[in-house]
């Protein structure tokens, strides 16, 4: 249903049905759930997106994106409940989630379930391919006669179509056309490229791993789809990891790389033979790039504004993306709102100072290990020794499906403190 339109007749133009308030470049989950906000509070608002495209994704999210975007639980293909971290000496570790579960979700299904109900909110849905903004000036200067951005798409059989906004929301990818267009700066993105291949799960599964959660040196084996598989190994990926995440009736295999020169198919082949799943079947490959650290600036100071992988989060370390974004995309909406309402650009930068403000701590904190720990394999190898610890394995699990450091167990940190410190100095054995 479209939210009503209040204006007086003589208001409305001929060309109305291609005019709104916003348009969404991008039916991701930033893009998505930013078309929802939006149309939520009333404004008529496009999402632009183009058919036929899946994210290669290991499909993971925390509890608080269930409960904070109301995720309906048969949008769930598995509940994990146990992770394995994997050495390059192939020693394990087992990291039991004593609270709760990590869900999973076929990007397929649940992007198309997030299109669905911005539509439902009262946002239109348009298939199509952004091509380029340009901004039409007013005649007549002032808050009366805001400028206007004419916004270029090509749909699916090549027709070209122009829509017209008072407001532009990137959410189109890592490498935004949008952000390249609009946003200074966004040309010196970095990016690690990930490509994973989903294949059909084993029938038979083991016994969980997670009983035994101590350092372990035999050889990695056995599928659990209730486990998500780490390998922290050069050879898997210099300075990022593979993955075996289950997916209910599919898993996906795959790894990263920011390596020039490295194959990550070649990575994937290998992991799938260490895994057992090399003669699993093959539904599908994909690859992309993910942003390596958030841009500088997600705004362009007039009417654009950044969401999701256009403005870079996708957390360093983990590769977590799914979250941040629909996080980035709430705050590009309320961002968008206030630009709205009061005509004040400004407005628009709250987007990326609110989102560092909630989340640019655990950034920072996430970079730092990744550049320290994933630099060589002596290092990941202390790296996973120190993921056995007890405490560690706690404050991690919290940390990661609440979306908040966690501070009320001191203690616990003081200990984690000297232990890293072990291990840096050389002092904790592995």
């Amino acid at each position: 249903m479209q939210p009503s339109d209040t204006r007086t007749p003589a208001a409305r133009r001929s060309d109305d049905a291609d005019t709104y308030d916003a348009i969404v470049i991008g039916g991701g989950p930033a893009g998505a759930t930013a078309a929802t906000d939006l149309a939520r509070r009333g404004r008529r608002v496009a999402m632009v997106d183009q058919a036929g495209r899946i994210k290669p994704c290991g499909g993971a999210i925390p509890t608080a994106l269930i409960e904070e975007f109301a995720i309906p639980d048969d949008l769930l293909v598995a509940r994990v409940t146990a992770a394995r971290m994997v050495s390059p000496r192939r020693r394990q570790v087992g990291m039991p989630i004593s609270e709760g579960f990590v869900g999973m979700v076929d990007r397929e299904h649940f992007d198309e379930w997030l299109r669905q109900r911005a539509a439902t909110t009262g946002a239109q849905r348009i298939t199509a391919a952004f091509e380029r903004a340009e901004r039409i000036e007013p005649a007549s200067a002032g808050p009366a006669h805001p400028p206007t951005l004419r916004v270029h798409v090509r749909e699916a059989d090549g027709r070209r179509r122009v829509l017209q906004t008072r407001s532009l929301i990137g959410a189109d990818g890592a490498r935004s056309r949008v952000a390249q267009q609009c946003i200074r700066g966004a040309d010196k993105a970095r990016f690690v490229f990930a490509y994973h291949e989903i294949v059909a799960s084993p029938q038979a599964l083991p016994a969980p791993a997670t009983a035994a959660p101590a350092l372990s040196a035999t050889a990695p084996g056995g599928f659990d789809g209730k486990r998500c598989d780490v390998y922290y190994s050069g050879e898997i990926s210099p300075d990022f990891y593979g993955w075996i995440f289950p997916h209910g009736a599919t898993t996906s295999v795959g790894s990263g790389s920011a390596r020039q020169g490295f194959s990550v198919r070649r990575a994937v082949d290998a992991l799938r033979g260490e895994a057992g799943l090399a003669g699993a079947a093959t539904l599908r490959r994909e690859g992309a790039p993910i942003p390596m650290r958030p841009l500088d600036r997600w705004d362009n100071g007039r009417d654009v504004v950044l969401a999701g992988d256009a403005a870079g989060v996708v957390a360093p370390a983990s590769g977590e993306g799914i979250y941040y974004a629909m996080a980035g995309g709430q705050f590009a909406a309320e961002a968008v709102e206030q630009f709205l309402a009061t005509g004040n650009a400004r407005c628009l930068a709250q987007a990326r100072r609110q989102f560092m403000k909630r989340h640019g701590r655990v950034f920072w904190v996430l970079d730092i290990m990744q550049r320290f720990w994933y630099s060589s394999d002596k290092r990941r190898e202390r790296f996973v020794s120190i993921c056995a610890d007890p405490d560690v394995q706690q404050l991690t699990w919290q940390a990661y499906l609440r979306k908040r450091l966690v501070r009320s167990r001191p203690m616990a940190h003081v200990r984690i403190f000297f232990k890293d410190l072990g291990h840096l100095l050389g002092v904790v054995r592995t």
